[in-house]
């Protein structure tokens, strides 16, 4: 065992600048929604160079529609593949997955970037752009935590399948339809990791996730007569006070003991505002695009209810919103929040890897967000949980990841990885 350690080890060093080169290529590749075929070619390409047989596997609208665990969308899966590869174990040992989302959020307005959104520059020992952190770092370690392995000359007995989905950053929909898609081709797994960029820390808990779009009603005008119409986007921003004053509601509410300590755990936030099309006529209509969260074991039906009845009696403060309520749409995610067993053997797995390799005991996460792991644990009574590199701007301008803590968690991916299958 020590000495396939001491070969994995020298593999990762020998692999260092491959594996720093294939994620520059990731994350010069805008993989927004909608556009995420060419980051998973690449991925194909370098699976492919490290002995392994990946396929890209088309995502059935229809099917995976009926699985629990769907967030409804309107838009078409066409030539937007997921990507796995499995290595097969010699038998006997126990099964993993290692998941990573190859989907990035946009990088407007570019301006407010000092570092090219797509350049994957290198400064001061990070790596820049957008995806970097979250998470094509975390696939770069993870598959060349595996090409380690197998260049070490090591035979494992579980299998061992990567897996690069779509969608983890607006559904999950597309690590919904992998799993099935495993499972229909009879696919053994014991456990799941997913490289998140949690600054080297195991997932513990995370919170429910919901997206609402909120219509917005005026009565239009050209703008000689705008004492007499009304603004729609005005009364937007009624209902903005509305959602800040029901997202501290419930906050205020009791809490599970996993974020007891967490000063604020659910965050309602308007991510889109459109309403106007001139700036000489009074506008009809504001569209807000709206996250909230839930805690795990929350009813997602009943909190959407509770959602949509909180907010017209917010804007029923006003004249206007009381007689022309506010339309809710709900669509994309409707991820239910979860939490991870501290005891389950993965978690122990990861933190003797994270000990050897960094010297010290592993921490764990609470997250206000959601990942893919809600997908293992609650569909197919799989222990799961995200362990990945050290990363900042997430979502924002000069996102980054430490390179450093990406050769670490990539260490840390292999040595679980062996210790997981045997």
């Amino acid at each position: 065992m020590t000495d396939a350690i001491a070969r994995m080890d020298a593999e990762i060093e020998a692999g260092w600048e491959a594996e720093l080169a294939f994620l520059r290529d990731l994350v010069a590749i805008p993989s927004t929604l909608h556009h995420e075929g060419a980051a998973q070619a690449r991925v194909m390409d370098e699976l492919r160079a490290l002995g392994l047989e990946p396929q890209a596997q088309a995502i059935d609208h229809g099917a995976i529609r009926r699985l629990p665990g769907y967030s409804p969308v309107p838009w078409s899966y066409r030539e937007r593949p997921n990507v796995a590869a499995t290595w097969p174990g010699a038998g006997g040992g126990h099964g993993l997955v290692l998941n990573g989302h190859i989907d990035v959020v946009p990088v407007t307005p570019e301006r407010l970037w000092t570092h090219d959104p797509w350049g994957a520059e290198i400064e001061g020992g990070r790596l820049y752009g957008r995806g970097a952190a979250d998470m094509k770092s975390g696939i770069a370690a993870m598959i060349h935590a595996v090409g380690a392995v197998r260049r070490a000359g090591v035979q494992l007995r579980g299998d061992v399948t990567l897996q690069t989905v779509i969608e983890e950053e607006c559904t999950g929909n597309g690590t919904l339809a992998a799993l099935s898609a495993a499972r229909a081709a009879g696919a053994r797994f014991d456990a799941a990791i997913i490289p998140e960029p949690f600054n080297q820390t195991v997932l513990a808990a995370q919170v429910g996730v919901l997206w609402a779009r909120i219509t917005v009603e005026g009565a239009g005008a050209h703008v000689l007569g705008a004492d007499r119409a009304v603004n729609a986007i005005d009364k937007a921003a009624v209902v903005m006070a509305g959602l800040r004053r029901m997202e501290e509601e419930a906050n205020a509410l009791p809490r599970p003991a996993a974020y007891a300590g967490v000063p604020h755990p659910l965050n309602y936030n308007v991510g889109v505002a459109r309403g106007g099309d001139w700036p000489s006529s009074v506008p009809s209509e504001c569209v807000l695009e709206v996250r909230f969260s839930a805690y795990p074991g929350a009813d997602l039906e009943e909190e959407q209810r509770r959602f949509e009845a909180s907010l017209v009696a917010e804007a029923a403060r006003d004249p206007w919103l009381r007689d022309h309520p506010p339309t809710v749409e709900f669509y994309g995610f409707k991820a239910e929040g979860c939490e991870v067993d501290a005891g389950e053997d993965i978690v122990a797995s990861l933190g003797r890897a994270h000990r050897e390799v960094t010297g010290a005991d592993v921490e764990s996460y609470v997250s206000t967000a959601t990942t893919d792991v809600r997908f293992f644990t609650l569909y197919h009574g799989v222990p799961a949980t995200c362990y990945g590199p050290v990363g900042g701007g997430l979502h924002a301008p000069d996102e980054w990841v430490e390179l450093e803590s990406v050769r670490q968690v990539t260490r840390v991916l292999a040595r679980a990885t062996l210790d997981w299958c045997g």
